[in-house]
């Protein structure tokens, strides 16, 4: 599959086009961020340019994008207008969003995924699993300190899942909060969700669910952004094999 990576000079862009490059399956034959135009990807093996009006359709299979919501909304535009697939980790994406996507996308594919690591969207589905066996539950996402929306895809997604799976979920007790917002933010069924912006961290997540006389912890951490790469190479390669719109990577796994 020939594959274009946007948002290409940025750290997951850059680790993109890596695994892009070394994976024997791929081909990377675009890198595009509007920052670094004529510079060479974090590879040396293509020269950036600035925008997808800078590249030939014809010329590509799939495109992966990481830049903004704002950015994506627009790129997947192209892709849905000249027929190439799309696989889209940009975060700010929502259902409306989505249900446009589902309108546009008919002569090729789109798959948009809060998270592209193995482990975190096995978590989902774990607490998809447990949610109706457990009354209370609570989320704790922490990322590193440059991620500008909170909380991340990935809570969502599971706040979301939980709430499908079970719609009995206790009242939070709370009172009085003696700082105002220490109880989180609240989601889908109420469920509470905490998000930590913190330097050192990559991504993680911890669902805890608690019931009488026993609580399960659900813990993913992403320790460094390879974690992710498998995930991306994979859906560049089977996409094809998945008509129309997708929201997560667990059909891709076949779970």
């Amino acid at each position: 599959m020939r594959v274009a990576v946007l948002g290409s000079a940025g750290r997951m862009g850059s680790a993109v086009c890596e695994a892009v490059v070394n994976d024997q399956e791929l081909d990377l034959v675009a890198a595009i961020d509007p920052s670094s135009p004529g510079q060479k990807d974090s590879t040396g093996s293509t020269t950036m340019v600035a925008s997808l009006n800078d590249v030939s359709p014809s010329d590509i299979d799939v495109i992966v994008d990481f830049t903004v919501a704002d950015a994506a909304r627009a790129n997947v535009e192209w892709c849905a207008a000249n027929g190439v697939h799309a696989v889209v980790g940009t975060s700010g994406l929502w259902e409306q969003d989505f249900s446009h996507f589902r309108t546009v996308f008919t002569s090729s594919n789109c798959l948009v995924a809060p998270n592209f690591a193995i482990g975190a969207v096995l978590l989902m589905r774990f607490a998809e699993m447990a949610a109706p066996f457990f009354p209370t539950a609570e989320i704790i996402e922490l990322h590193h300190d440059k991620k500008i929306d909170a909380p991340s895809g990935t809570a969502m997604r599971t706040l979301e899942r939980m709430a499908e799976a079970s719609d009995e979920w206790g009242l939070d007790p709370t009172e009085q909060q003696n700082v105002p917002g220490s109880r989180g933010g609240v989601g889908a069924g109420g469920i509470s969700v905490h998000s930590v912006r913190l330097r050192g961290l990559v991504a993680h997540q911890e669902v805890l669910l608690g019931t009488d006389g026993e609580t399960l912890t659900l813990r993913h951490d992403s320790l460094d952004r390879s974690s992710f790469m498998g995930g991306i190479t994979l859906a560049c390669k089977v996409i094809n094999d998945h008509p129309g719109v997708t929201i997560g990577l667990d059909s891709y796994l076949g779970i």
